[in-house]
């Protein structure tokens, strides 16, 4: 059915499905009534012959009876009756075949008529002469009349006896005629049953096949499978439409619940990042701050100070006791999860002051600050640790040829921060165990308890939501140790990646 009018109803489908299977029933009926008709008038025409030879013998017998009624009685009855039949047999004598043919039916047909011609201008005759009183006339015709009388009949008898024969013969063959056109109507019946049959089932299956498909597929969709394969749309009828709208709700469906999903997973993302980063930030706070409390960096840092204040006056005294203080406070911050890069380079700041005091100023700081970036938020506690790691083990045996610098800078889009030292250099492998977050552990077995590069890295990927948020190069032992941080410019990609 891949042919049918795309653009036609289901109702004019199902009218053309019962107009062409009765038309064909109604087609096959008239021609077998035709067929019929033909045979029955074939076979009512079979004995036609002998009925009108018998008519015809019963007109002549008429004649002969009204015409010696009329002999005998001589009555006006008799004498009307007589002209009645006379006219009836002259006529029906009109009737039979006069043409000269080689059949003997024909030839016996033709003499019959003459014979009936000769008998009735005799009988005619024998009534004249009644009439006129003429006894020898009317004895002399009378006798020629019965005489001629005799022969048509002897002749007709005979003549309907062979035709009676020949249309036996004729009826027999008609009949069995008959009987083969009664098969091949009933054949011609079940063959067209069978046809409708057969029109109707493949019209139906075509109708109710999209909508099988369509019941299957709505099966589907509501058990929860939405992964189906669309349907294809065969027709614009009234399946087709549903079938069109059926696909488009799917889609919608589909659509729909991937936005959902992906909705509820970046929030289930987002949550978890922001449950990570909270414990990193909370496990970064509480060991800094138990690194930070150490008693020898308590009193080392008091001592300095104390020695401070009796060699040079309280001014000086006053300002290492403030730095420390700003540190102090800025690490026991609670409340913030994230600062700027202003708060984070004021922290690095305070930090390199009290070390240089601590160790007479051994430690040379630069900076190089593009001031438009420091409102740029970051996690907080980011600088200080990679700064600590510079001084640990970077420059601690370089007395004061030690240099750290911190640059901050825009680089292809994003905020880059720079901690830079000219100490004893990285090796290739220890660069990737800091970048895998391995060479913590390795620190913690020589008793270190600063802040490791692991939790600065994991804080960064957290916040920004990116894998790429900080290298590590080296040019190798002697060459120093470059440490570079990157953010988003203006404000953090976290949130752009949330919103997308």
């Amino acid at each position: 059915m891949k042919s049918r009018p795309r653009n036609v109803s289901l109702q004019f489908k199902i009218s053309s499905i019962y107009i062409v299977t009765n038309l064909l029933v109604a087609m096959v009926n008239i021609i077998l009534l035709i067929g019929i008709n033909n045979m029955s008038k074939r076979l009512d025409t079979v004995y036609q012959d002998n009925l009108h030879l018998n008519r015809f013998s019963d007109a002549v017998d008429a004649v002969q009876d009204h015409m010696t009624d009329y002999l005998n009685a001589k009555t006006s009855d008799s004498l009307e009756n007589y002209y009645r039949s006379e006219q009836e047999c002259r006529n029906m004598a009109a009737d039979l075949n006069e043409t000269v043919t080689g059949r003997a039916f024909d030839r016996m047909e033709r003499n019959i008529r003459h014979m009936s011609e000769y008998y009735l201008e005799e009988v005619g005759r024998t009534i004249e002469a009644k009439r006129g009183r003429n006894v020898e006339k009317y004895r002399l015709h009378y006798e020629n009349a019965t005489g001629m009388y005799d022969s048509i009949k002897t002749y007709l008898s005979t003549l309907n006896m062979e035709q009676f024969r020949s249309n036996s013969e004729r009826y027999s063959d008609l009949l069995e005629r008959f009987r083969l056109f009664e098969i091949i109507s009933m054949a011609a019946i079940i063959l067209v049953m069978v046809s409708n049959v057969c029109i109707i089932i493949s019209f139906v299956g075509a109708i109710i096949r999209p909508l099988k498909k369509l019941a299957g597929s709505a099966d589907e969709v509501a058990k929860g499978n939405f992964e189906i394969e669309l349907l294809p749309v065969e027709s614009q009828d009234e399946v087709g439409v549903v079938t069109g709208a059926f696909n488009s709700m799917v889609v919608s469906i589909g659509r729909y619940i991937e936005q959902l999903r992906d909705s509820m997973e970046a929030e289930r993302a987002l949550k978890e990042r922001e449950l990570l980063m909270e414990g990193h930030l909370k496990d970064a706070r509480l060991k800094y701050l138990q690194a930070q409390i150490n008693p020898h960096f308590l009193f080392n840092t008091l001592n300095a100070g104390a020695q401070l204040s009796m060699m040079e006056g309280a001014d000086r005294t006053y300002e290492y006791i403030q730095k420390v203080a700003q540190f102090y406070r800025y690490n026991m911050k609670k409340s913030e999860e994230t600062v700027t890069v202003a708060e984070e380079v004021e922290m690095v700041d305070s930090y390199i002051y009290i070390l240089n005091v601590r160790f007479a100023g051994d430690i040379r700081y630069e900076k190089r600050i593009d001031e438009s970036l420091l409102s740029v938020e970051m996690p907080g506690m980011i600088l200080q640790p990679i700064v600590e790691n510079c001084v640990n083990h970077g420059i601690r045996e370089m007395g004061d040829k030690g240099v750290i610098s911190l640059s901050l800078y825009e680089k292809e889009g994003r905020v880059c921060i720079s901690v830079k030292d000219n100490g004893v250099g990285m090796s290739a492998d220890i660069i990737e165990k800091v970048l895998a977050g391995t060479y913590r552990e390795e620190e913690r077995t020589t008793g270190s308890n600063g802040v490791g590069m692991d939790n600065v890295i994991s804080r960064l990927k957290l916040f920004t939501g990116r894998e790429d948020v900080i290298s590590v190069t080296s040019a190798g032992a002697g060459m120093g140790t470059e440490v570079c941080l990157y953010l988003l410019h203006g404000s953090r990609e976290k949130e752009q990646t949330d919103g997308t």
